[in-house]
């Protein structure tokens, strides 16, 4: 693009000028008397430019490559000193040229959202990650925007290598671009202000389009970069649990909620404090209380992705670093079942080798070579896991939320769930009047009924989780299908057969304990016969031994 067609079009009102101009001598509006003079005067600019053309070709041809540099930088110093505007070019691919530029990108969306309205040219496609189709501005496109009452131009662009070669790279044959034009009196405006500004947006609007996934760890044995295939796998995250499906108590639900504000707003407040942006929130009770069910409200909620880690397919620590250093920002880590996920064996072990010892040392008789002890590094250690929650490398990137659930919180090594890495303690607890309300509104639609008052009563009484009360509620067959009667029925059947259960475990675990008790004093009191009939007879034997 020449000099004169870069100022041409960084400058739309001129340029409509000019073609205005050439049309009105195209349909002969000067006059007959102005007709010659004004051909006369396109004469001899096209001999100008003619001229210009044949010196160029001189130039390249004849003058040697380093004056022609010098040449050519004095040209572009003298069409800046009568060209009053500035390009900022934004590349596709920077440096990295397996991964495309984040400011490429964040401008590809922000003009998407903020400027596409006003290009005459677009083009429509579904993103990789995107859930919604994305209008942009097409290739060779120009739009305007304005920020704080000055006008920026936009171009978006692409130009194909010269080179004649094949590429393996991404982007490797053609190169698209985005050009932003500006007047050189807002440098200072444009470049601390709106590009930035344009570089928030763009995230902001790519955060709000994207297709959020839910993702669990591959084994290490398949993590091959260089064949795309990463330390994670992912599919579409589409959970439709939120707080006002979710079985609880309003009160526990709105300080949840506050809390998951209180934290997502809290990035300089964190920064402030010297604390990474992160926290933890250990979710605990029997089974089917909704501790997943809170996990998906929570993402929805916040619009983060969530990160499902299996810790049996880590091998050691540092592949669990690994897997949380590929963890991006806006996203919650769950460990779910964790008493359950890992045996945290390094104490244990310990005392089995100290046993082994002590057998070995008390035992002469020869033994069979066993088979060696696996290395430590083959196992995911307390020590590993603390480091992975709360140590140095949990400050790597921002605004993460990591998630335990168990069903037996007394199990946990109190160094794992303390406050500063299980910041906040959720009891995922039995179903309640408060939790079921929102169960019946969930399933029947129904927010009054007369048999409510029975249903309370009995859930006082019993325990039961909101699954097993939402599986009552349920509609199965086309009898109680929009019958909340028969609904309503059903599960206070299902509660008095529950509180029934409850009622005769309770006696039999009674009698048990009673047998056990009663069976405990008579071995006691058996082996307080058999010592009492030792001790005449030792005491006779010291007697005889006397006599001797």
């Amino acid at each position: 693009m020449s000099l004169y067609t870069q100022h041409v079009h960084a400058c739309p009102v001129q340029s409509r000028s000019l073609r205005l101009y050439i049309h009105t001598i195209s349909r002969g509006a000067l006059g007959p008397a102005m007709a010659p003079a004004v051909v006369e005067r396109w004469a001899w600019l096209g001999s100008a430019v003619a001229t210009v053309i044949f010196l160029w070709s001189v130039v390249q041809n004849y003058v040697p490559p380093t004056f022609r540099l010098y040449l050519t930088t004095w040209a572009a110093k003298l069409a800046a000193f009568f060209n009053p505007y500035l390009q900022i070019t934004i590349s596709e691919y920077g440096a990295e040229r397996f991964q495309r530029s984040d400011f490429f990108l964040a401008v590809e969306a922000y003009l998407s959202d903020a400027c596409a309205r006003r290009a005459r040219k677009l083009k429509a496609e579904l993103g990789k990650d995107s859930k919604n189709l994305r209008v942009s501005v097409d290739d060779h496109e120009e739009v305007t925007d304005d920020f704080s009452g000055i006008t920026i131009w936009w171009y978006a662009s692409k130009r194909q290598s010269k080179a004649n070669v094949i590429s393996l790279y991404p982007g490797g044959d053609e190169r698209r671009f985005y050009r932003v034009v500006f007047h050189q009196r807002h440098r200072d405006l444009v470049v601390d202000s709106y590009l930035p500004f344009v570089l928030g947006e763009g995230r902001a609007v790519t955060v709000k389009n994207r297709q959020r996934r839910l993702f669990t760890n591959n084994a290490s044995g398949s993590w091959n970069p260089y064949k795309g295939k990463s330390v994670w796998s992912h599919v579409p995250f589409e959970h439709p649990a939120t707080f006002d499906t979710l079985a609880m108590h309003p009160d526990e639900k709105e300080a949840v909620i506050d809390d998951l504000m209180a934290f997502q707003e809290s990035k300089e407040y964190y920064a402030k404090v010297g604390k990474a942006w992160k926290r933890g929130y250990l979710l605990y009770g029997p089974p089917g209380t909704g501790k997943s069910t809170m996990i998906a409200a929570m993402a929805n909620f916040l619009d983060y992705d969530v990160y499902d880690l299996e810790l049996t397919a880590v091998k050691n620590n540092t592949e669990l670093r690994k897997l949380f250093i590929e963890t991006t920002g806006k996203s919650i880590i769950v460990i779910e079942d964790i008493d359950c996920s890992v045996d945290f064996t390094g104490k244990r072990r310990k005392d089995k080798k100290a046993s082994s010892n002590k057998d070995s040392d008390n035992d002469d008789k020869p033994k069979l070579p066993i088979e060696p002890e696996k290395d430590d590094a083959t196992k995911v250690t307390l020590s590993g896991l603390l480091n992975f929650i709360d140590g140095l490398w949990s400050a790597c990137g921002g605004e993460r939320i990591i998630i335990f659930t168990t069903n037996h919180k007394e199990k946990l090594d109190p160094a794992l769930i303390r406050r500063g890495r299980m910041d906040k303690h959720i009891e995922m607890s039995y179903c309640r009047f408060e939790g079921f309300k929102v169960l019946a509104k969930n399933y029947l639609d129904v927010i009054e009924h007369e048999l409510f008052g029975e249903v309370q009563r009995l859930l006082e009484e019993t325990d039961m989780s909101p699954a097993d009360v939402a599986e009552n509620l349920m509609p199965m067959s086309k009898k109680k299908k929009r019958d909340p009667d028969v609904c309503l029925i059903g599960l206070i059947e299902a509660l008095k057969q529950a509180k029934e259960e409850a009622a005769a475990a309770k006696v039999k675990e009674a009698e048990e304990a009673q047998a056990k008790k009663a069976k405990e004093k008579e071995e006691t009191e058996v082996k307080k016969g058999k010592d009492k009939d030792k001790a005449p007879e030792a005491a006779n034997g010291d007697i005889k031994q006397g006599d001797k």
